[in-house]
């Protein structure tokens, strides 16, 4: 039977392994959530025991281990469309600003889990171009990042299951940007996947080989890391926006007092944050 105590000791070198790895800090009530996460793990890598699992891990030998244990606890679905204003303030705001633009409008998805966000952000510059005509005509181009291997893979599959599809897609979506591929899938129709680039990144590296754009979206993933780390984040998104270009937190986020690079724009509803020039 397998063992899933943790002593607390182990798990506090457990938080600090993965604060080390990606930046992530972890309460001193999230216990559950590393048992929950890494139970699945113990059959996988023959460990009888999350003790086990937890000392292996800490070895710097053991890679694969260390980077399934990382993907384990970084791995979050997520919802289509969500929060519903930044995809809207994409197309009543952004990029109209854009529309004349001689080359492709470049946005960064900088945490695309299961693919939810960088394929919204797409089907709303569809919806943009099919209500403006002659408008983005060099396009949008799409990066979306993650330290999850397992997500990425997910993400450049482009397909879902109804219970993925239920969450934040209306039917009229479904319907113009899916095709049914059995066994109750669904699959996100090509031209929407051709405006989507996929990477593997950890924030907490060097953004510089992305090169640079217009708008970047980091939406609820600053509440796991600490203040300094968000400071150098939200530092090297500064550094890899154009002047003006727009960066989206999530609703609950905030830069307070970490940065001075940004203008804060009260939106209907909705806050974006505006590089300064």
């Amino acid at each position: 039977m397998e063992n899933k105590h943790l002593e607390q000791s182990e798990y506090d070198q457990f938080r600090t392994f993965l604060e080390q790895q990606c930046g992530i800090v972890l309460g001193d009530n999230k216990l559950y959530l590393v048992k929950s996460r890494l139970a699945p793990l113990m059959s996988r890598f023959s460990v009888d025991s999350l003790s086990a699992l937890v000392s292996k891990t800490l070895s710097p030998h053991e890679r694969q281990l260390r980077a399934a244990v990382v993907d384990a606890m970084t791995t979050n679905e997520t919802l289509w469309f969500r929060d519903q204003y930044p995809f809207e303030l994409l197309k009543t705001k952004i990029f109209s600003e854009f529309k004349d633009l001689r080359r492709p409008v470049k946005i960064w998805s900088a945490a695309s889990s299961s693919g939810q966000e960088p394929y919204s952000i797409a089907m709303s510059a569809n919806e943009y171009q099919t209500s403006n005509p002659g408008a983005l005509k060099m396009g949008v181009q799409i990066v979306g990042t993650d330290i999850s291997n397992t997500m990425l893979d997910m993400c450049k599959n482009a397909e879902y299951d109804a219970l993925a599809l239920a969450r934040g897609l209306s039917p009229e979506r479904k319907k113009k940007f899916f095709t049914d591929s059995g066994n109750g899938m669904a699959k996100v129709n090509e031209p929407i996947r051709r405006m989507v680039n996929f990477r593997h990144l950890n924030l907490l590296d060097s953004y510089a080989l992305l090169g640079k754009f217009d708008v970047i979206f980091c939406r609820n993933v600053l509440i796991y890391f600490s203040p300094d780390v968000k400071a150098k984040i939200i530092s090297q998104f500064a550094q890899a926006l154009n002047p003006k270009g727009y960066l989206f937190l999530g609703a609950s986020e905030s830069m307070a007092g970490l940065n001075n690079d940004f203008d804060m724009l009260r939106c209907n509803p909705g806050i974006i944050y505006q590089k300064k020039t």
